[in-house]
């Protein structure tokens, strides 16, 4: 983000030295200066109309749309595309006009899809400007206006107050009990107090500015007057929405690798159809008898179905998404979920309940812990045996008296989040907070102000020495102590000097803030009689001596599950690490409850790390506190150059970058409209189990999709290698089948097995290995000598009836051998699917009764090929016997043998990788755990 300094852009002539400090660092009378403006009169009409066509509109600029027209001609890029136009092609030259338009459905399909995505990508800046604030109050010479938000200019003054956005970047010149949630900014989850007062010079991060004002933020509590120091893309939503644009989405794994498998079966498919025509051209075989063969090769050799199955199966990984709260924009989404490494999570409403919620209690000297979740008024307080339950009256009168919020019954707040979280507690120890301010009224009070850090409120309180005013006090641990001179309560004889306890409160108040926790002190005193016109006319002078009642620990509490999902993604081999712009401290404490991994940083110090440094580092870092947009994207990006797979979840708009730059980012359903549209998934119910789910059930959806190409290309590569063996040796004249039995197997058993994978519900483990490395594609050295071992093996078996068969095989008329060839492939293809639908673990594990059962389809549908009549003219097959039979049963089953043995023995010499489920998993970078895409 910007550091709040002057620029030539944004600031009038003179007002720029070589190098000003930034705007936090200097007076407010100062910055009014530099702007030529006046802090009561404001800016002049004249003079904001002419800065107004200086500067431009307030608002974020947005980019020109790209043609919808170029866009969808630039899928025509993609090899799967292209591979697709070409088996139209083929399929039309064959007068298989059925398949061209199936095939060519299924392009308009591919090209809509990516072109709509591709139009949709720049729609999270769309987003940033319909943020804008559609009317803010300023002073124009002398007169305070409402003018539309675009209309503000550098240098004017704009007031504020409690309910209203802030309309520009801005520094405060007056403020009063000045209170500003800045979760969309900064990810802080409770609301920052803001002050008038400079700042020291250096390098202040964003979250910490307590004397400047951001767009889009909100105002909680009290009034303030600003000087804009900066509109329109200079503001700091601006600066995001311009990383945003100049973030380029980056392709998902299986984009890149489903293009690297289509360049190479093309290769495969043509080199064998082309040798194929040629030799048979070569040895006189009619043309038209070679391009029927030919054209029917390339039809089975490529797969047709790859793309319909894996945009099917990627539909169906996006409806049990769905189902489970997550909302994927593109089908390739649900892949990129699957090979997650590394998670990015945000804190704020992700691991927490962004609700604030009272975690401890000191009293009296004694702990206590508090039950219950988030806003609801249920709970129970806990004490270590024997230990004495004080009086928690005086406590309760200040967490009511001294706080403005309301919750209802529903958990419904209206008020600082801070406040409600005590008046929750007031419910747990059973005060009606409702009740208690109508029967106490405010007769004065001091206003809370970051200037001091505390409130007090004075109420008349029944005693046992009658009716007295009480005053209650809230505040800072540090700041009420000082005004202490006892402990205990008012008016009894058990009240002890604040020095013999403050030992003990300042230990209390130690312990909670290595906790994370935000800790309030709470104090009180009985004022005098004689005090009661002073308490009218000044009563900041009577918030001294006094009694010290208690301190609470406030945090926002963690989602029940969001412990247990963390640590079944640390099981699964996903390194988590939580970014977030609280302070470190209340991120570290969070992170070890959680059990992250070691080490916590801040932005200040990961500023402080070049981009080496932090690479070499990362591995030893976890928690990120108080960091900024820029720090959130240069994580991701240092992340994705080592290798990684980066999830991100976030729900502000400074995620939105870092969503966006993230190869599966996340976004919140409660979250910013802008981090919706950056990301590439919606969480629902802003769970971060949900995510996890979510990468469970990615990774199903690619083992799916390896398990079928691993089958297909088993398929493609026997036929290959079979018509090429009979066409290089002359083998039935070069004819293993005939074009329509090929026809017939694709069309038909082919696709059961296809079922087969598709159906199965895949391997109960998955979450239980690390994730795959990215770096190793589906076409690797491993699955490649798979494919070819399965392939030569199914090969070799259906080549041996079209050898050594009952009969000499001919091309033009039924053989007992070639009917045999052709029941070998059509039975293998059933052994193929059912072992290789899971891998390395065994294809025989249930479901296998339901998996054989949509196999024995594909078994029928062989029989029939060679027992009715008309089937067996087109097909060219002939009855066989029950000895050719049994002989083919025998010949189909060497695959599944040989696959099955081969899965054992890698079963038992890999070794299973140690991952810690709470405190360590698998390296990121030379990850040797992690198994081959194929193996």
């Amino acid at each position: 983000m910007s550091d709040g300094t002057d620029t030539i852009e944004q600031a009038p002539s003179g007002a720029v030295g070589t190098s000003p400090p930034p705007w936090y660092a200097r007076t407010a009378e100062d910055v009014v200066a530099a702007f030529d403006s006046d802090a009561d009169r404001g800016l002049t009409r004249a003079e904001a109309a002419a800065r107004l066509v200086r500067y431009g509109p307030n608002r974020i600029a947005q980019e020109k749309p790209p043609s919808a027209w170029m866009v969808a001609l630039q899928q025509f890029r993609d090899p799967m595309n292209l591979m697709l136009v070409a088996v139209v092609l083929v399929s039309v030259a064959i007068g298989e006009v059925s398949t061209s338009i199936i095939v060519a459905l299924l392009i308009v399909l591919n090209v809509v899809l990516g072109s709509r995505q591709e139009l949709k990508a720049r729609a999270s800046v769309d987003a940033l400007a319909k943020m804008q604030v559609p009317e803010a109050r300023v002073v124009r010479d002398d007169e305070l206006l409402s003018r539309p938000a675009a209309e503000l200019v550098p240098g004017d003054i704009v007031r504020l107050e409690a309910g209203d956005l802030v309309p520009a970047d801005g520094r405060i010149l007056r403020s009063a009990t000045l209170e500003v949630q800045e979760a969309a900014l900064t990810g802080e989850s409770a609301p920052v107090a803001k002050h008038a007062g400079a700042l020291p010079a250096g390098d202040v991060a964003l979250g910490d500015r307590s004397d400047m004002l951001f767009q889009n933020t909100s105002v909680t509590r009290g009034t303030a007057t600003m000087v804009v120091t900066a509109t329109a893309m200079l503001t700091e939503m601006g600066q995001i929405a311009t990383m945003l644009t100049q973030v380029k989405r980056t392709r998902s794994p299986l984009q890149r690798e489903l293009d690297s498998l289509t360049k190479v079966l093309g290769i495969i498919a043509w080199t064998a159809v082309a040798f194929i025509v040629v030799v048979g051209l070569l040895r006189g075989t009619a043309f038209q008898d070679v391009l029927l063969l030919g054209t029917a090769m390339a039809i089975s050799a490529i797969p047709t179905g790859l793309p319909a199955f894996v945009s099917a199966l990627l539909a169906y990984g996006a409806k049990s998404l769905a189902a489970a709260k997550a909302v994927v924009k593109n089908l390739t989404d649900v892949e990129t979920l699957g090979a997650t490494s590394a998670i990015n999570s945000d804190k704020t409403g992700t691991l927490t309940m962004n609700e604030m919620m009272v975690k401890v209690l000191f009293a009296d000297g004694a702990w206590f812990t508090v039950e219950g979740e988030g806003y609801r008024k249920v709970g129970a307080l806990r004490s270590a045996a024997g230990a004495p339950v004080p009086d928690f009256t005086r406590l309760a009168l200040g967490l009511v008296l001294a706080s403005d919020a309301t919750v209802g019954d529903d958990g419904t707040v209206i008020g600082d989040p801070t406040e409600a979280a005590l008046v929750v507690l007031a419910a747990k120890l059973e005060v009606d907070a409702e009740e208690t301010r109508r029967l106490y009224p405010r007769l004065a009070e001091v206003p809370f102000d970051s200037e001091y850090k505390f409130m007090a409120t004075f109420h008349r309180y029944a005693t046992p020495e009658g009716d007295r005013i009480i005053e209650l006090v809230k505040g800072a641990p540090d700041v009420v102590l000082a005004r202490c001179s006892a402990a205990g309560r008012p008016l009894r004889d058990d009240q002890v000097p604040i020095d013999q306890v403050r030992a003990d409160i300042t230990a209390a108040n130690r312990r909670m803030g290595e906790k994370g926790l935000r800790v309030l002190a709470f104090a009180a005193r009985i004022v005098e009689p004689g005090d009661e016109a002073t308490m009218a006319s000044d009563p900041m002078s009577l918030t001294h001596d006094l009694g010290f009642v208690g301190m609470v620990g406030i945090i926002d509490p963690l989602r029940a599950e969001a412990t247990d999902a963390v640590h079944t993604a640390l099981r699964a081999g996903i390194d988590v690490r939580m970014i977030t712009g609280d302070h470190a401290v209340t991120a570290q404490a969070i992170g070890e409850t959680l059990g992250l991994g070691p080490g916590a940083i801040s932005g200040k110090e990961l500023q402080a790390l070049s981009d080496e440094e932090l690479a070499r580092r990362l591995p030893e870092l976890h928690v990120f506190g108080r960091v900024s947009p820029e720090d959130k994207l240069r994580l991701a990006r240092i992340m994705q150059q080592q290798g990684m797979i980066v999830a991100m979840t976030g729900d502000a708009v400074n995620d939105a970058a870092a969503l966006k730059q993230a190869d599966i980012g996340v976004a919140m359903g409660s979250g910013s409209e802008v981090t919706k549209q950056a990301a590439r998934m919606i969480l629902t119910d802003d769970n971060f189990g949900t995510l996890v789910h979510a990468v469970e059930i990615g990774r199903r959806v690619y083992e799916k999709i390896v398990a079928y190409i691993r089958y297909q290309m088993t398929q493609l590569l026997s036929l290959v290698m079979l018509f090429v063996a009979a066409t290089a040796f002359n083998i039935n004249e070069g004819v293993a089948m005939t074009p329509s039995m090929i026809l017939y197997l694709f069309f038909f058993a082919t696709a059961v097995g296809v079922i087969v994978i598709a159906t199965d519900p895949g391997d109960p483990e998955v979450m239980r290995r690390p994730p795959r490395d990215p770096n190793v594609p589906i076409i690797n050295r491993a699955a490649v000598s798979f494919w070819l071992l399965y392939a030569g093996v199914l090969f070799a078996a259906a080549l041996i009836p079209l050898i050594a068969g009952p009969d000499e095989p001919r091309a033009d008329a039924p053989s007992a051998a070639l009917t045999m060839t052709f029941v070998v492939m059509g039975l293998g293809t059933v052994g193929n699917a059912l072992v290789n639908r899971r891998d390395p673990a065994s294809g025989l594990l249930p479901p296998i009764l339901k998996a054989t059962g949509v196999g024995l389809i594909t078994v029928t549908l062989i029989v029939l090929a060679t027992t009715v009549g008309f089937l067996r003219t087109s097909l060219m097959t002939q009855p066989l016997t029950g000895p050719q039979w049994l002989a083919c049963i025998g010949l189909a089953l060497v695959l599944p043998v040989v696959a099955e043995i081969g899965k054992w023995i890698r079963r038992s010499r890999a070794p299973r990788p140690a991952i810690d489920p709470v405190r360590a998993v698998t390296p990121l970078r030379g990850r040797t755990g992690a198994a081959p895409a194929d193996a």
